[in-house]
């Protein structure tokens, strides 16, 4: 999937399409009658085993001669014994491969920008080399916002989330103590014409990538929102969000953004596919798949 928005290419990388959570599980409150109510929300739903179809995957932007890796999935080889991360453990995903077949090679990307750094946004940080973990992605900058390896390293992180620490570890520690970690703030612009956002409520210091454009732009949403579902039911967080009033309150933001400027919402997490625009639906909102919006 690639979109051209102005000078800017965007592509999707991925890592894997799978079944993922069951709905009432991932989404605490969830009510299935959703489903009768929307019925496009069917196309990203397994009737077979319950559960709603989960991609893992990066966004490539290219601009002004740049490659700009946006989040980093989970990344192949690594320890993620606990129950909890099960899925993780010891992946061997051709990601690289895929991302040759966009052109681009490990040391041709210039910046990897992590929303956040949970296991499935920094996992391709690092390789291992000799037993050690190193950056996978010699050549680049890897940008990280201040307030977030903050939450990780000095703050609330560990607790809220005892089983991300690993993955600190592993995937973010080995970069920063490379010399390759840039730190932004809210409203940084990690290049011209791609500005860092403060979205709360997944994690308390998540980012978003906004690019601000005639005609609307695009969002790189993070994981402020993680199903279609959500669109039609922003008030439904997920089971991983840590701060619940601040994560509707964002979501909402998001999609009134989306809807209001025409801009495309490129989530993380969404099955095929995989992006689109928002539109109001009386009081609500409602998906547009970006085949029907945006070519690509």
């Amino acid at each position: 999937m690639r979109f051209r928005i102005g000078e800017i290419t965007v592509t999707r990388i991925e890592e894997v399409l799978e079944k993922g959570f069951r709905p009432e599980n991932l989404f605490p409150g969830f009510d299935s009658a959703i489903f009768d109510q929307h019925p496009i929300l069917r196309d990203f739903f397994d009737e077979e085993s319950g559960q709603v179809w989960s991609s893992i995957h990066s966004w490539l932007v290219q601009v002004d001669g740049l490659n700009i890796l946006v989040d980093t999935c989970s990344g192949n080889g690594k320890v993620r014994a606990l129950p909890r991360f099960q899925r993780f453990h010891m992946l061997d995903f051709p990601f690289i491969d895929t991302l040759a077949a966009a052109g681009i090679t490990p040391e041709e990307v210039d910046i990897v920008f992590c929303t956040h750094l949970h296991i499935d946004h920094v996992g391709w940080n690092t390789r291992l080399e000799n037993g050690r973990w190193v950056p996978a992605f010699p050549n680049a900058r890897y940008i990280f916002g201040r307030a977030e390896f903050d939450h990780w390293t000095n703050g609330d992180g560990p607790r809220l989330f005892p089983d991300n620490v690993a993955v600190i570890e592993d995937s973010v520690l080995p970069v920063v103590e490379a010399g390759l970690v840039e730190f932004v703030e809210d409203g940084d612009e990690i290049v011209p014409g791609l500005r860092v956002e403060l979205a709360p409520g997944h994690t308390a210091t998540q980012l978003i990538l906004k690019h601000e454009a005639p005609g609307g732009g695009f969002v790189i949403s993070a994981d402020v929102i993680h199903q279609p579902i959500q669109v039609y039911a922003p008030h439904l967080n997920s089971c991983f969000c840590e701060i619940q009033d601040a994560a509707r309150t964002t979501r909402r933001k998001l999609l009134d953004h989306c809807a209001g400027t025409g801009a495309i919402l490129l989530p993380m997490h969404f099955g095929p596919p995989h992006a689109g625009k928002i539109h109001r639906a009386g009081m609500g909102f409602a998906f547009e798949p970006a085949e029907a919006a945006v070519p690509a």
